[in-house]
Order: C-alpha cells, then sequence, then structure tokens
C-alpha cells in the first residue's frame, strides 16, 4: 500500500479540498435535505468525486471532479463542458468557470462563498491566489480514499441496520460512513452545522488524510453522543489501534494498516470491535441482528 503523507502532497490536497467545497456546497443549495446532512457529502468516484444527480427547477444536473483526466465536468442534461485543473490557477477563477458554466446553459445557482469547517476563511469567489496542482500526488490520494472507501463499505454494506455510505465530507476532507440505531440525541448547543449533524446517536467509520500537525493519515470512529472517558482496551483490535478520551475518538494509523500482514483483515477487526465497545457504552438495544448474515449466492467477482 502507498501511503502518501500530508507533508507530500499538502499543496495539492488543499486545492482539492478548496474544490470539494465548491461542488459541496452546490449539492448544500439543491440536494433534497436529509439527517446527518448526508444529502451534501459526495460519492468517491473511479476518478474523483461527484455531486451526483442533482436537480435545479425543470432541469438535472451533475458536476464531476475528475483527477485522472484533470478537469471537473459539468454535464446539464447530456450538455458537457469541462474546467481544466491546472497549476497557478486560483479558487476565484476555478468558482467563476464552474458557475459560468452551469449559468450558460440555465442552471443559475448561488452559494455561500464562505468555507466551510476550515482554518482558511478568504471567500472562494474572491481568493485570486495561485493554487497548485500535481497529477501524480493527487492520483495518490484518490486511491487512499479508494481504500478507505471499499474499507468501511465491507464492514457496513451488509450490516441490517440504517446507516449512511461512505462519501466524501467536503468539510473536514475526510471518508466517513455512519451506523445509526434510531434514538434521538439533540445537540446540548445552538450550532447550525452540529445541531443537525448530532441530532441521534450514531457510530462514526472514517478515514481522515492528516494536517500540519499529524502527518500520517489515520483510520478513526467517532460515537454521539460523545464519550470522554477512558473504555476497555481489552477487546480493541488489532493492538497498533488506540482510544483518546479527549477527543472521544479512535484511531488506527495508516502505515500500521500497511505495515500489516493482512490490512483488509486489520480494517475489518478495528471496526467491528470498537462497535461492540461502543454500542454497549452507548446503551443501545440488542444489535446481534446488525450482523445476522445475508441469504445470498456468493459474488462470482469477489471468489
Amino acid at each position: 500500500m502507498d501511503v502518501i503523507k500530508h507533508s507530500e502532497w499538502a499543496d495539492t490536497k488543499f486545492t482539492l479540498h478548496l474544490l470539494s467545497q465548491i461542488l459541496g456546497k452546490i449539492k448544500l443549495e439543491t440536494a433534497e435535505q436529509e439527517p446527518q446532512w448526508a444529502h451534501v457529502t459526495l460519492a468517491i468516484t473511479p476518478n474523483g468525486f461527484t455531486t451526483g444527480l442533482l436537480f435545479h427547477q425543470d432541469q438535472a444536473f451533475q458536476v464531476d471532479l475528475d483527477i485522472y483526466e484533470s478537469r471537473i465536468l459539468i454535464n446539464v442534461e447530456g450538455n458537457m463542458q469541462a474546467v481544466l485543473i491546472e497549476t497557478a490557477k486560483s479558487i476565484k477563477t476555478y468558482f467563476e468557470e464552474i458557475f459560468e458554466a452551469l449559468a450558460s446553459k440555465g442552471v443559475e445557482l448561488k452559494i455561500n462563498p464562505r468555507p466551510q469547517e476550515m482554518a482558511y476563511k478568504n471567500n472562494l469567489n474572491e481568493d485570486a491566489t495561485p493554487l497548485t496542482f500535481n497529477w501524480e500526488q493527487a492520483i495518490r490520494g484518490l486511491k487512499l480514499f479508494h481504500f478507505a472507501a471499499a474499507a468501511q463499505l465491507k464492514f457496513i454494506g451488509p450490516l441490517r441496520s440504517r446507516k449512511m455510505k461512505p462519501a466524501l465530507f467536503w468539510g473536514t476532507f475526510d471518508v466517513s460512513s455512519l451506523v445509526l440505531p434510531g434514538i434521538h440525541q439533540p445537540y446540548p448547543e445552538d450550532k447550525v452545522i452540529e445541531k443537525a449533524a448530532f441530532d441521534e446517536h450514531f457510530i462514526e467509520y472514517g478515514f481522515w488524510l492528516g494536517d500540519g500537525h499529524v502527518d500520517v493519515p489515520a483510520f478513526f470512529v467517532l460515537p454521539y453522543p460523545f464519550v470522554n472517558k477512558e473504555l476497555d482496551s481489552e477487546r480493541l483490535k488489532p493492538a497498533d489501534a488506540y482510544f483518546e478520551a479527549s477527543l472521544s475518538e479512535y484511531f488506527l494509523m495508516l502505515d500500521k494498516v500497511a505495515g500489516s500482514p493482512q490490512p483488509t483483515r486489520a480494517m475489518q477487526e478495528f471496526f467491528r470491535s470498537t462497535f461492540d465497545i461502543l454500542s454497549e457504552e452507548l446503551g443501545w438495544p440488542d444489535c446481534s441482528y446488525y450482523f445476522t448474515p445475508l441469504d445470498m449466492p456468493e459474488q462470482r467477482a469477489k471468489k
């Protein structure tokens, strides 16, 4: 497994994060609202990520970010226009080109240009600072998204429960999924994002690319309600996983997964052991039904 650290592609990652903000904010204004902000997440694709099918008035449209082809593809009912992703282009220019392409096909949209959940605070439609795009680095990062989505889906897919499948959360730029038992738990503070994201019990399985403080990407597991106390570690697997009580999160660093003799098995052990510990800690009703095997033929492609 190729583990690209934050420091190896920080500038290119920043560019993709800003572009994901534009795509995500388009979904925020047009997709039908869902619990936990599920409607604004971006689907991971073989080539990058996408808004998926959206509707504006009487028109269907979609915006895809294609890393392999270094372009953003705007598709309004089969009428396509490309915006090139290239070094030295600013987020202001990307913003203008994307919304001009949509408007030229009759999709007139306005979004809040202020970045969301980022330390960067410049308006997306105003910052003319040249950005970096390194194709090779971006591909390496995309492959980590693919690995994370596949690992999460392998665990969460067969569960007989309400769930949110793996998707890109563009505020934090991580790939995450949720398991929800249907227990209402309002967020105690009046914060726009949090009170919709945290209003019922869940366990989140996520993958984060690292930052200036933590250079190595990591898988994490976050419960809500938060658990800010030490938890039983005897059942936690694999051995390299750990719980950070101050953050209410389990972590498994990607380099530890990559160094494991069986990375896929290590991931599944991490997800299942944390589920068992946290579902008990949160007092969820018996979850054994979630793991009842599916009565389906074995998939030939996975033999």
